[in-house]
């Protein structure tokens, strides 16, 4: 059965050790200035962050065991001092990297992932539209083929990693035509960032991940060599599918994160706080409440390493890629909403001082509420739930 290794323990002392030093001391300022970190990037990549899931090949990890669930453990562990870095981390492997080096041709791996894999470079996804986020189906860009060259036109919203100055790439959805039943063919292209014809919007101003990177995207005639298809024409409705049902279970280890930090928050001033004499903590009312955080993280974190666990008993071709997606959709499903629950009831065990900006329960309840929307929301994963359990479509 699913557990971490002694390896994947060193592992993340390793990831908390480096969040301690190079996060916390920064974390309240780049938040507060809407600060994206570039420096921070490439010394992730130092530490391997970014090429868990990657072969020796492009400077990768090349981990035959237990690698998706090392990502997991990098991703809970930054989520733990900041969910912005978390995600950062998060979209660049799952959403950057993977597309290419699943679906890559070998000229795209080559030229690309080397950057991405080092963390000298970041890669975003371009998914979700200004009319299609849950209805990614409903895809409106559009990409005509030409005399060897596919021209873009349309736009993208919500794009994490896009618009940074070590953005090399963004992998696109568009409708490259139709099927014979008269439903859209939607391809995948890799657009480079220097695209002429490609621009990117303002940064958004977010209620939570302030310091992640996030813009809508703008496509004007981009033209981009027909090499820059990604897989197979007519089936990148199908590769972001499958590139979902693994960030999910990424997303769900940041939930777990911003739970496991809730919990730690709680708990240490449960105890120092004093109220009528006494530890606040003496109160049930107050005790209660930390003990349902620690439910939750200890629900939360069992349910995600289960689901990270069969995603590498999937790539080994010990499991079902079925069994993978159901358990990803209950851990994001679970692990989200309880992560929404926990800054809740942490912030109130904080009381008055919950409300302040100077300690981080205000910037975790901040940040929480985009888990249970980014990688499918929780309508979503209760549609995929009931589906997996035969209900009818």
């Amino acid at each position: 059965m699913f557990e971490l290794s002694h390896d994947h323990l060193d592992f993340r002392h390793l990831v908390r050790d480096f969040a301690a030093a190079r996060i916390e001391p920064y974390v309240a300022d780049w938040d507060r200035r809407a600060h994206f970190p570039t420096e921070l990037v490439p010394a992730m990549g130092e530490l391997g962050l970014f090429g868990l899931n990657a072969p020796e090949e492009f400077g990768g990890a090349g981990l035959e065991e237990g690698g998706f669930t090392y990502l997991c453990v990098a991703i809970e562990e930054l989520g733990r001092v900041d969910q912005s870095v978390g995600i950062t981390l998060s979209a660049g492997v799952g959403l950057g990297i993977n597309p290419i080096l699943t679906y890559g041709t070998t000229e795209q791996r080559e030229r690309w992932l080397p950057d991405l894999v080092a963390g000298r470079r970041l890669a975003g996804f371009g998914l979700t539209e200004p009319d299609a986020g849950s209805d990614a189906a409903g895809t409106r860009t559009r990409a005509g083929l030409s005399q060897g060259r596919w021209t873009l036109n349309g736009s993208k919203a919500f794009i994490t990693n896009s618009g940074t100055e070590i953005t090399s790439v963004v992998t696109v959805t568009a409708r490259t035509g139709r099927r014979p039943d008269g439903t859209p063919e939607i391809s995948a292209i890799l657009v480079p960032s220097d695209s002429p014809g490609l621009t990117v919007e303002p940064a958004y101003r977010k209620l939570g991940w302030h310091i992640s990177d996030t813009h809508g995207l703008t496509f004007e005639d981009v033209e981009v060599p027909e090499s820059n298809l990604l897989g197979q024409r007519g089936h990148g409705f199908k590769q972001f599918l499958k590139t979902l049902d693994d960030g999910r279970i990424a997303i769900s280890a940041l939930a777990v994160g911003c739970a496991q930090r809730m919990l730690e928050e709680a708990t240490a001033y449960s105890k120092q706080r004093m109220a009528f004499g006494r530890p606040i903590g003496a109160n049930q009312g107050i005790s209660f409440q930390v003990a349902d955080l620690a439910v939750m993280v200890e629900s939360a974190r069992l349910l995600t390493y289960k689901a990270a666990w069969l995603k590498d008993e999937h790539e080994a071709g010990r499991r079902g890629a079925g069994e993978v997606k159901q358990a990803a959709a209950i851990a994001k499903l679970h692990s989200t909403e309880a992560a929404m629950d926990a800054t809740r009831i942490a912030t109130q065990v904080f009381g008055g001082n919950g409300f302040m900006e100077e300690y981080p329960v205000a910037r975790f309840y901040r940040d929480a509420k985009i888990l249970e929307i980014g990688e499918g929301t929780s309508e979503v994963q209760r549609m995929l739930i009931a589906r997996g359990l035969g209900l009818p479509a």
